[in-house]
C-alpha cells in the first residue's frame, strides 16, 4: 500500500487513538521485557510509519504471515509489503530494529574472545540465521587469541564439496593470519539436526586444517528449533 494510502488508512482506524499509544508506551517504559505481547511490540514499531491511526490489525497480520516477532523481524522487505497496509516506511521501520539487533549481537562476539563468550556467539548466529528461507555456509576466523578476525559468508546452497572446498576454506584463513574457525550453516527447515554432508564436509575440512595448522573448533547449525554444535555431539 504506497504511503500516501497508508496515512488514510491510519486516519479511518477507529482504535489508534493517542490514549492507546501512550498506554502502550507507558507498559514498554515501565512494564519490563515482557509487558508487551509479540504483536504490540509491532504495534508499537510502527508508530513511526503509522503517525496516527490504529496499527493492530497490520501487526496481526504481520505475525500471522511470518509466525512469530522474530519471523516478521527477519523477513526480506520485499515480503514485508506483500501484507496489507504495509509500506515502504514500515517496512523500513521494522528493517532498522532488525539490523540494530543484528549489529548488537555481532559487537559481543567481537568484543571477546568467541571460545570464552559462547552464548553470546549462538545469540548472535541465531539472530542472524534462524529464520533465513535460504541455506547459508559461513566460516568464522580466529586468530590466536580466539577473537574472530574475519566472519565469511562463503555461499548460500547445500552444503558440500560443490559449494564449499575444504582446501580454499584452509587457504583463507592462512591469507588472514587465522590460527582456527568455526563452520556455521542454517537449515531453513528449522531441524538443526546434522544432515550426512554435514558431518562428511566438517571432517574434510578438518583434516585439511590438520595438516596445514588451522583447528577447526567446530560446526554449528542453527535453525528456528534451535542449533547443534557438531563438536558437543562428538563428530569433530
Amino acid at each position: 500500500m504506497p504511503e500516501a494510502d497508508q496515512e488514510k488508512h491510519a486516519k479511518q482506524a477507529p482504535h489508534g487513538g493517542t490514549g492507546h499509544r501512550t498506554r502502550l508506551r507507558e507498559r514498554l517504559l515501565n512494564g519490563g521485557a515482557e509487558a508487551l505481547a509479540d504483536y504490540e511490540v509491532l504495534e508499537y514499531l510502527l508508530f513511526a510509519a503509522f503517525r496516527q491511526g490504529d496499527t493492530k490489525p497490520v501487526a496481526k497480520a504481520l505475525i500471522a504471515r511470518f509466525g512469530s516477532l522474530a519471523g516478521v523481524l527477519n523477513a526480506e522487505p520485499g515480503a514485508l509489503a506483500e501484507v496489507k497496509g504495509m509500506g515502504k516506511a514500515s517496512a523500513a521501520a521494522l528493517k532498522a530494529v532488525s539490523t540494530a539487533a543484528r549489529r548488537m549481537a555481532r559487537n559481543e562476539v567481537q568484543q571477546k574472545p568467541v571460545l570464552g563468550s559462547w552464548q553470546a556467539l549462538l545469540d548472535y548466529l541465531t539472530v542472524d540465521m534462524a529464520h533465513l528461507t535460504v541455506e547459508r555456509v559461513r566460516v568464522l576466523y580466529l586468530n590466536a587469541q580466539n577473537r574472530l578476525i574475519q566472519d565469511h559468508h562463503v555461499g548460500d546452497g547445500s552444503i558440500d564439496e560443490a559449494a564449499i572446498h575444504p582446501r580454499e576454506v584452509i587457504k583463507r584463513g592462512l591469507d588472514i593470519g587465522a590460527t582456527a574457525l568455526i563452520l556455521v550453516h542454517n537449515h531453513p527447515s528449522g531441524n538443526p539436526e546434522p544432515s550426512r554432508a554435514d558431518i562428511q564436509i566438517t571432517s574434510r575440512i578438518a583434516e585439511a586444517g590438520r595438516l596445514l595448522g588451522i583447528t577447526v573448533h567446530d560446526h554449528v547449525i542453527v535453525g528456528r528449533e534451535g542449533h547443534v554444535s557438531l563438536r558437543a555431539k562428538g563428530l569433530i
